[in-house]
Order: structure tokens, then sequence, then C-alpha cells
């Protein structure tokens, strides 16, 4: 059993979305694999590859055989993992463009899910996701909220059925409040496990 960590805060210090990605992800004890992608972006994908990659197409084209085992190496780091830990910053109502890019490489039709008669069915095994939202002054789960909840449906495209939303939200305030807060939403969600 091992945890996946995503970060795409463009806040590398002092971003409450990491802090609390930090605290959940030594609470819950396991192996992490972790996946910054402020420190380490992906590469940006042509529209043509990007059709490519989507549909899992084969080409001899070079860009599509390198965003190919971008993509491969992307969705088996999430299936080697039991946990999904996205650790994530509201920009303008929605989820950063690193992390819309990583999800663009994962998913994959017939690789990480697949159509079927009764709908999308995912294939990658992760059994639960913890989303870390953050965000200025955007209420979380709110009107205006188009990243956590958008997360949570990519998550659960992906066959994940177990999702958890922690709200690290109001980087406006105080930081000291902030995350006391979303560390005891951490601890009533694992105390209510025991």
């Amino acid at each position: 059993m091992s945890i996946l960590r995503i970060d795409s805060s463009a806040r590398l210090e002092s971003a409450n979305s990491r802090i609390i990605g930090d605290y959940l992800v030594q609470q819950l004890g396991q192996p992490v694999i972790e996946r910054d992608l402020v420190k380490n972006p992906l590469p940006p994908m042509s529209p043509q590859d990007l059709v490519g990659v989507h549909g899992s197409h084969e080409d001899d084209r070079a860009s599509l055989r390198q965003h190919l085992a971008i993509s491969k190496e992307l969705i088996d780091e999430l299936k080697q993992a039991d946990t999904l830990v996205l650790c994530v910053a509201m920009y303008n109502f929605s989820v950063p463009a690193y992390l819309k890019q990583w999800i663009d490489y994962i998913c994959r039709a017939g690789v990480s899910f697949r159509y079927t008669k009764n709908g999308p069915e995912g294939l990658t095994g992760v059994k639960r996701a913890f989303i870390v939202t953050a965000s200025g002054g955007t209420p979380i789960g709110g009107d205006w909220d188009f990243a956590s909840r958008y997360l949570d449906h990519v998550c659960r495209f992906l066959g994940i059925d177990d999702v958890v939303h922690f709200d690290a939200s109001g980087s406006k305030g105080s930081p000291d409040v902030v995350i006391a807060a979303a560390r005891q939403q951490v601890d009533t969600w694992l105390a209510q496990q025991e």
C-alpha cells in the first residue's frame, strides 16, 4: 500500500495545500511517491499529440511517442498506489495549469479508463483519494469552486470511489488559523476511521 502525492501550488514555501498535504501524508504513514508538477513541470503537448495521447493512438511521430512514454510513466505511478493525495491551489476558480496537464496525461482511453455500455469505467485500481484544496477567497464547495468538484469528478471517472475533501482555504486570513482548522479536519477524518 502506498500513496501517490501530487503537488501543484505555485507557492513552493508556505502554501496551505503543501503544508496540509505534508500533515496528511505523515498521519497516513504509508510509503509515498511524490510528484511536484511545479518543480518538475510536464512538457506541453501539441493539439495533435493531445488527441493521440487521449485516444491511446500509436504513431511513428517522435513527439507522440515521447508523450505516450510520459503518460505511461504517470499512469504506472498512479496504478502502483492505493491512495492518491492531490494538493491543489485554486487559481481563477479552477485547478492550476500544471495539474490540468497531468490530468491530460493520465486520462487515456483503454489504459486508465474505458467506455462501456454503462458509461466510463476507471481502470487505475486506486482505492481512495484525498483532495486538499486551498484558495484565497473562493469558498471550497461553493458555486464558484470549479476546482474541487472537477477533481472529484476526475477521480471517480478513473474509478476512485472513496474521495475525501479537505478545505485549506483562506490564504487572505491568518495562516495559523487556516492551517489549524485544516489539520483538525484531517484529525477528525482519521478518528472516524478507528
